[in-house]
């Protein structure tokens, strides 16, 4: 082990990863699973967002390229912790597309382009299929 204070460069950065290792704005879908089975009727959609050090402002929910809809967020522990969200929605039989995404507090809102972790940071809005009997 070398320990170094940035003026060498680690083991990742050479191949191709991020100096700093940026965390995204980023949200997920927890709840419905995508394709499994819910039943129609009053439901839930919930998940969690994150943004280190910045903290979650609001989370927007989206069914079926509808109108952009403002989930419920829990209490705000701190600007590094997951923030739990929920939206109620009433589900109607067939499958619909749902995605999600976060706005942290520098205002700054989660990118719909999908990105893989390497070499900046992973992006783009969590989107799956709710399948409703």
């Amino acid at each position: 082990i070398e320990l170094t204070n940035w003026e060498r460069e680690g083991y990742w950065v050479p191949r191709g990863w991020s100096r700093e290792g940026p965390i995204k704005t980023q949200s997920r879908i927890g709840y419905p699973r995508h394709r499994v089975p819910i039943d129609p009727g009053p439901g839930k959609i919930a998940g969690v967002a994150w943004a280190q050090h910045r903290g979650i402002e609001k989370v927007e929910v989206q069914i079926d390229d509808g109108d952009w809809q403002e989930a419920t967020l829990a209490t705000d522990v701190t600007d590094d912790a997951w923030r739990q969200w929920v939206l109620d929605w009433e589900a109607t039989s067939g499958d619909h597309k749902v995605r999600v995404r976060a706005t942290d507090k520098t205002g700054a809102t989660q990118t719909e382009e999908r990105t893989p972790v390497a070499p900046n940071g992973a992006t783009g809005w969590h989107t799956i299929t709710v399948r409703v009997r």
